[in-house]
C-alpha cells in the first residue's frame, strides 16, 4: 500500500469516525419517570413526579399504554418472565425490592439481562426466566435465568408484587400513577413517549 493510498484510507476513516460520533451525538437523551398524572390534555400530559418536578409529556402515535395490577408470590411460577428490581447482597444474591410479571407476550421482545437501575442507589434490575422457586425463612427464594448468566433472588414478604396487563388510554388520568421507562428529551426541553405505564386500582408501579 503506498503513501497516497494510505492517506486515502485516513481520510476516508476519520471521516466515517466524525459521522459515527456525529450520528450518537444526535440521539436524544431519554429519562425515566415516576409519577402520579396532574392533567390530561389530549396527548399530552402533565405529570408530578416523585420529586415534586412538574413534567409535560406527549404521547406518540400510535401510544402504547400498559397497565399493572396487583399480583402476588403464587403468580411467580416456574417458566415465567419476570422483571426484578433489588439490591445486591453480599453473598452475590438479590434482595428483591419489588417484582413484576410480563405477559407472555413479552418474552423475547423485552431484553432478559441484569443492569443497574435507578429506584435506589446501587438498585439493580433483572429481567429473567423463573427457574425455581422455594420458600424459606427470609422469604421465597427464586432462581432466575437471563441470556447471560443467572442471579438468586430473595424475595422478602411484603414485597411489592405486580403484573403486566393489556391498558388503555382511558385509564390515563388525574391521580393516576405511571411510570414511563424512556421519555426521550426534545432539544427545546420538552418530553415526548411512545409508551406509558399506569397502574390500576390505585396500584403504584414499585419499580
Amino acid at each position: 500500500m503506498n503513501q497516497m493510498t494510505r492517506r486515502v484510507f485516513g481520510v476516508a476513516g476519520f471521516a466515517l469516525l466524525l459521522a459515527t460520533s456525529a450520528s450518537f451525538a444526535q440521539q436524544p437523551p431519554t429519562v425515566r419517570i415516576r409519577g402520579q398524572i396532574d392533567k390530561v390534555d389530549g396527548d399530552v400530559i402533565d405529570i408530578k413526579a416523585r420529586n415534586g418536578d412538574m413534567l409535560k409529556v406527549k404521547l406518540v402515535d400510535p401510544a402504547r399504554v400498559m397497565a399493572f395490577v396487583k399480583a402476588s408470590m403464587d403468580d411467580i411460577k416456574v417458566g415465567k418472565f419476570i422483571g426484578v428490581t433489588a439490591m445486591p447482597q453480599a453473598d452475590g444474591s438479590q434482595k428483591a425490592m419489588a417484582v413484576h410479571i410480563f405477559l407472555d407476550a413479552q418474552k423475547g421482545v423485552v431484553a432478559d439481562r441484569h443492569s443497574p437501575w435507578d429506584l435506589q442507589p446501587g438498585s439493580t434490575m433483572t429481567n429473567a426466566i423463573v427457574d425455581t422457586t422455594v420458600a424459606g425463612v427470609d422469604g421465597q427464594t427464586i432462581m432466575v435465568k437471563y441470556k447471560d448468566g443467572e442471579k438468586k433472588v430473595i424475595v422478602p414478604p411484603n414485597t411489592p408484587i405486580v403484573a403486566y396487563a393489556p391498558g388503555d388510554k382511558n385509564e390515563l388520568k388525574p391521580g393516576a400513577q405511571i411510570i414511563i421507562f424512556g421519555a426521550t428529551k426534545q432539544a427545546d426541553g420538552s418530553l415526548t413517549t411512545p409508551a406509558i405505564n399506569v397502574g390500576r386500582d390505585g396500584v403504584v408501579p414499585p419499580m
